[in-house]
């Protein structure tokens, strides 16, 4: 196999990552390079993904680390029968876990049945959703950091990573104990740790929910874990054995449906039946963040017009109550929270961006106008409010029937006095009803050779008196 040049750059990346921000020395060290380093190019026909070769028991752990082997398997590219897939919770409320459960395009339980054509069947490793508890639990990311899995393996994380050198003698978040340090068995294994061993083998690594993508509110302005996301723990240099930087499926909650619909468009790639989809420079889904909430937002027209919300619950534009929606990027108001129902503004609320890299401490404080918006707002309010009064114009004049106008009276019992067009409103619309109609044909039969003889035949030719009863409407 030929050596990847990129391969040295990436080890002393991921070194270093972890050497910053609390790994345990029993996973760096002598047994790190080991760990991580291994020829990326595939043999031919297939990928290869690392297979790590079992860590030393507990017991012979204590003190100075061991070194830790790498031992690759060739699997092809696909047809894959399945892949497993192990969900780490950082600092999380666990809220995207259950966004995820009502997904709907595709539903979580069509992936964990292999309903979805074309997609292998995920194997779920859960801590909240799984029916193992205890060791029989944390048995399987052993299984998968060992290398005993039978199929590729991808890994998500909800929640931020903290930095554990942060913990003193505790630690903010681990799973399962055993870790390989000099404290031994006992010790309860942080996340960090979990993430330096199962990262270098996954095909994939996704992280879901603003936390894990961009550290979110763990790692808020004056945070005591020093949370960060996924990436910023592995590095831009971290790649998986496919070849993917961090994929980032952002939100707080996201919505279920996108990062359902993420993960079924990579499988489709690990599967060897699709591109790999589009990412945009973060690692986002470009189809699902490349537009604002402000473009598909169901109030969008209002701001068009200038006209404001000045108090929450009003139906118009709420940028001026404290809405972000203009500059985030995300698709909740075209495709609602759960099955297309809900979602921030559809319900009245303001977005406060929490899809954004900068959410929360660049949206603070929330419910206050953005100073943006005072421009914004203001070139609104003077084109939209002469834009407003020429709509309401035309509308007008298009709620009438062309019967009404001749009759000048409107035979709806649902008002006692129906509005007149009034000269103003005549002359406006004769002139707009020239332009609307220059270069066209004006409804009805209005040419020469459209006229009805006077017996009621169409006359064919254009003659008065003339035509033989065969035209569109003769007999």
């Amino acid at each position: 196999m030929q050596e990847d040049p990129d391969r040295a750059r990436r080890d002393e990346s991921m070194q270093r990552r972890v050497d910053e921000h609390g790994v345990p020395d029993g996973v760096v060290e002598e047994g790190w390079q080991e760990l991580v380093t291994a020829p990326a190019a595939p043999p031919e026909g297939g990928h290869d993904l690392p297979q790590v070769a079992p860590a030393p028991e507990a017991a012979n752990v204590t003190g100075t680390a061991q070194a830790l082997t790498l031992e690759r398997k060739a699997l092809q590219l696909g047809p894959l029968e399945k892949v497993y897939v192990y969900w780490m919770a950082g600092m999380s409320c666990d809220g995207c876990s259950i966004s995820v459960l009502g997904a709907t395009q595709p539903p979580i339980e069509a992936l964990l049945t292999g309903a979805v054509p074309g997609i292998p069947r995920l194997i779920l490793h859960h801590p909240v959703l799984a029916v193992d508890a205890g060791e029989a639990f944390v048995k399987h990311f052993e299984d998968a950091w060992h290398g005993k899995l039978d199929a590729p393996y991808v890994i998500v994380l909800e929640g931020s990573v903290p930095d554990e050198k942060l913990s003193g003698d505790g630690w903010f978040s681990a799973m399962g104990t055993g870790g390989l340090n000099e404290s031994g068995a006992g010790r309860p294994t942080v996340m960090n740790e979990w993430l330096a061993r199962l990262a270098p083998g996954a095909a994939a690594a996704i992280a879901i929910g603003t936390c894990a993508t961009w550290g979110g509110i763990p790692a808020a302005a004056g945070n005591p874990t020093g949370s960060m996301s996924l990436m910023d723990f592995l590095g831009k240099d971290y790649q998986s054995t496919f070849g993917l930087p961090v994929i980032n499926v952002p939100g707080c909650a996201p919505q279920g449906d996108n990062f359902t619909e993420t993960v079924a468009a990579v499988l489709l790639f690990l599967q060897g039946l699709g591109p790999l989809p589009e990412f945009d420079e973060l690692g986002r889904p470009a189809w699902l963040f490349g537009e604002t909430v402000h473009r598909r937002c169901n109030r969008g027209g209002y701001y068009e017009e200038g006209v404001f919300a000045d108090h929450y619950g009003g139906q118009e534009c709420l940028v001026e109550v404290g809405c972000w929606g203009p500059v985030v990027q995300c698709n909740i108001t075209g495709r609602g929270a759960i099955n297309h129902v809900g979602g921030c503004m559809n319900v009245g609320g303001i977005c406060i961006g929490c899809t954004m890299p900068g959410f929360p401490d660049k949206f603070t404080p929330f419910y206050k106008a953005a100073p943006g918006s005072l421009v914004s707002s203001t070139a609104s309010r003077v084109m939209g409010s002469g834009i407003r009064r020429l709509r309401e114009l035309s509308r007008n004049d298009r709620n009438r029937e062309p019967l009404w106008d001749k009759q000048a009276a409107v035979p709806s019992g649902w008002a006692r006095h129906q509005h007149q067009p009034t000269a103003a409103g005549k002359a406006m619309h004769f002139f707009y009803d020239k332009l609307q109609y220059a270069g066209g044909e004006r409804p009805g039969r209005t040419g020469a050779d459209e006229q009805y003889r006077a017996d009621g035949q169409y006359r064919a030719d254009g003659h008065a008196g003339a035509g033989n009863g065969t035209g569109p409407t003769g007999t």
